[in-house]
């Protein structure tokens, strides 16, 4: 198994400078660092760049795994067919910068958009509908790039098409393709599943993607999470891919609007502080996984 963290621990906005972020990933212990698709529109947009932000993995020994939450106007499940076809045009150019980077994994609630806006009407049966026919039309594309995609169970306040895992299975099956899986959430899973350990027992083999949070967000070890469990379910079902730490503790900028975060959740903020919890915690983790 894997440890990795998303980039946005560190950050107020999803695109960054990643290859400041990729030494110090493995300095604290990590294996992989997690960007989002959103710097592959900006900042890493151009082949030069990708080039430089692959070199800079290679050459520290990280992988890169990859998310992304579809904006409305990039909705595989609209009813519209031109928001459609701008969500297929948004991911037939971000595939083939992963496949560039070597990115194998791309992740997050990539068959709706996100965040989920509580005021639009909600047609599921059609949109879940509408997903898995377009959602067969990109897993050829995921498949020629080598990408498999991550359909992540999100909870009922961010998204309302996939709550569960149960509902992720149904999902995949549906679309029938070896490139679309099932990812979960620990964050997540604690709200919506009546037991984390069970959920991913029944994932088993279709869990492509692990993001571990605490109930609160913060890094594991700070909550009340059951994590020896966890470590247990994922030995049960023999997972050996990779498993990113997702906390969101500060306030401030897209990520903290976005993701709701209106206080900081820790004392101390500070790059170092937040260094020392990392590592903290990705020794924590390994130590309960790996039993």
């Amino acid at each position: 198994m894997k440890y990795g963290i998303y980039n946005a621990y560190w950050t107020h906005e999803w695109s960054a400078n990643y290859e400041y972020y990729i030494p110090k990933v493995e300095r604290l212990g990590f294996d992989v660092l997690e960007i989002s698709c959103a710097a592959l529109t900006c900042d890493y947009a151009s082949e030069e760049k990708l080039r430089d932000l692959k070199k800079c993995a290679e050459d520290h020994g990280i992988q890169l795994t990859a998310g992304y939450g579809p904006t409305k106007e990039q909705n595989l499940s609209a009813a519209d067919p031109a928001v459609v076809e701008k969500a297929m045009q948004f991911f037939s150019m971000i595939l083939p910068k992963l496949q560039m980077l070597d990115i194998h994994i791309l992740g997050g609630g990539l068959y709706s958009y996100w965040p989920l806006d509580p005021t639009l009407p909600v047609d599921k049966e059609g949109d879940l509908e509408r997903a898995v026919r377009n959602m067969k039309r990109l897993a050829v594309i995921a498949e020629d790039c080598g990408v498999t995609l991550g359909m992540e169970v999100l909870n009922r306040f961010e998204g309302y098409m996939l709550n569960t895992c149960q509902e992720g299975l149904e999902f995949i099956r549906a679309v029938d393709s070896p490139n679309v899986k099932v990812m979960l959430d620990t964050f997540h899973m604690n709200i919506e599943e009546r037991n984390i350990g069970a959920a991913i027992r029944l994932a088993g083999k279709d869990l492509c993607h692990l993001h571990l949070g605490e109930q609160n967000r913060m890094v594991p070890g700070k909550g009340s999470l059951p994590w020896q469990e966890i470590g247990q379910a994922l030995r049960d079902i023999e997972y050996q891919d990779v498993t990113v730490m997702e906390p969101f503790v500060m306030t401030g900028g897209t990520i903290g609007e976005q993701i709701k975060v209106w206080r900081n959740l820790c004392p101390d903020v500070s790059e170092e502080a937040l260094d020392r919890d990392a590592m903290g915690a990705v020794n924590f983790v390994r130590h309960v996984f790996e039993g």
